[in-house]
């Protein structure tokens, strides 16, 4: 048996704590969220004190069933309470004289759909950490890799291994050189089997990069 291993990424509820407690409000996204919208990968995770009971509205409460907009997240992705996701459903018209819907509370959803800016995705990739009450606005592109400091607000494409944080969320610093980054998107680990992550999850630990690239 390896040392080092991940849970099932089918089970919902992954974390139990050191006295044998099931921690209820950590769950895995993929296997909580039944939404033809949303794209979720392995091991990403959403804690949650409230513990909602739709997990996918909580997290875009604007995304309707087949709408043209989707909500991507990757892979071993770790989210705290509070995220927020907009789609563009969101908006408001802006080009007529009034801001007020109309049309979507006289049931013409369609012709709502028409009067807001065109539909565009939230993507976040892999490995990433968002802290808690962040916002992703519609059409942010988030990389590999990237940390989301508590509350800031994501209008844009935030690049691999960086660090943001405020309203708008500017960089603060990348987390490794450019030659390092682009070694960790050539291996892409987030990509692996459960076995072969288990395999590198020591030297993922230990910062070891030769390792993970012996081991692709």
């Amino acid at each position: 048996m390896n040392a080092h291993a991940l849970p099932d990424a089918a089970i919902s509820t992954p974390l139990v704590t050191p006295t044998g407690d099931l921690k209820k409000s950590t769950v895995y996204l993929k296997n909580v969220i039944d939404h033809p919208n949303f794209d979720i990968g392995d091991w990403s995770y959403y804690n949650d004190q409230s513990m909602p009971e739709n997990y996918g509205s909580t997290l875009a409460p604007f995304l309707r069933p087949g709408e043209s907009t989707r909500a991507m997240i990757g892979n071993i992705c770790q989210i705290a309470q509070g995220l927020q996701m907009v789609t563009t459903l969101a908006n408001h018209p802006m080009k007529s004289m009034s801001t007020y819907p109309f049309a979507m509370f006289d049931g013409r959803w369609g012709d709502y759909a028409t009067q807001v800016p065109a539909p565009k995705e939230v993507v976040i990739g892999n490995d990433c950490w968002i802290g808690r009450e962040a916002i992703i606005m519609p059409g942010a592109v988030l990389g590999n890799g990237f940390i989301v400091e508590t509350r800031a607000v994501v209008t844009r494409t935030i690049p691999d291994y960086a660090i943001v944080a405020g309203n708008p969320a500017q960089v603060k610093r990348m987390r490794f050189d450019d030659e390092t980054i682009e070694r960790l998107k050539a291996v892409a680990w987030w990509d692996w089997d459960q076995e072969k992550i288990e395999r590198a999850i020591p030297a993922l630990k230990a910062g070891d990069l030769h390792a993970l690239e012996i081991l692709r």
